[in-house]
């Protein structure tokens, strides 16, 4: 996925083997993704504060700085569905049509950049090493939908939110600690469970030994086998 190629971020990509950014730049493109720079402009958004509804037109696409993003959409019984949550370094609002079909908002205090289609699309035709960067991207994105139909469909509540934990640990690249930026009621309705399930579950997992909670928003994990066990249970 495309990040922001100046100062320390510029090094960290180049730092980081396999990733799309660092292939890009090893490849002798930096000054194409410098233009991607230049077409971009840097937003910030509060807590709850939407960064774009459902039925707005999909005339751009976004990328995390800093704070985190979920998508969802609100259904017609008044039941709200997160669809994903997204973190520094992540891309969203790339699907291919012509209005929103869900809406993004800040979970907390967020910084994104807003890159417009057109000019990306511009920029893509010109350049067949990012054209294959975006379609790595939206390949791990089908992949990820795929998975995300087998939890909400197969998996049972506990299934659920042990592996929302081990998926969370690995996309925050944590192996212990980790900080969960989301409300209970955010995983709740990530997951197509009730928030008192989610605190129920979660609760049971510590008695299990296998978490620990010493703040609201603080996870850590203290047996990594035994929440594998429950996520393959």
């Amino acid at each position: 996925m495309f990040v922001q190629f100046t100062g320390a971020t510029y090094s960290d990509a180049l730092d980081r083997p396999g990733s799309a950014a660092g292939t890009i730049a090893h490849s002798g493109q930096i000054d194409t993704l410098l233009a991607f720079e230049r077409i971009g402009a840097r937003r910030s958004f509060t807590r709850n504060e939407e960064i774009f509804a459902e039925g707005d037109a999909a005339g751009c696409w976004f990328k995390v700085i800093s704070g985190t993003v979920r998508i969802c959409k609100l259904l017609v019984d008044g039941r709200r569905h997160i669809a994903e949550f997204f973190f520094a370094g992540d891309c969203f609002g790339l699907e291919n049509t012509a209005e929103r079909l869900f809406s993004a908002e800040a979970v907390g205090d967020v910084i994104v950049m807003r890159y417009p289609r057109l000019a990306t699309e511009r920029l893509i035709d010109d350049n067949p090493a990012l054209a294959r960067g975006l379609r790595d991207m939206t390949l791990r994105d089908l992949a990820n939908a795929q998975m995300r139909m087998l939890v909400l469909g197969r998996m049972s509540a506990p299934e659920r939110v042990a592996n929302f934990l081990l998926d969370m640990l690995e996309r925050r690249d944590a192996t212990r600690a980790l900080d969960l930026p989301m409300s209970r009621n955010d995983i709740a309705d990530y997951l197509g469970l009730t928030i008192e399930t989610v605190c129920r579950i979660m609760s049971a997992f510590k008695r299990a030994g296998a978490i620990d909670m010493p703040a609201p928003h603080r996870i850590e994990i203290r047996d990594r086998a035994a929440l594998t066990a429950f996520s393959d249970a």
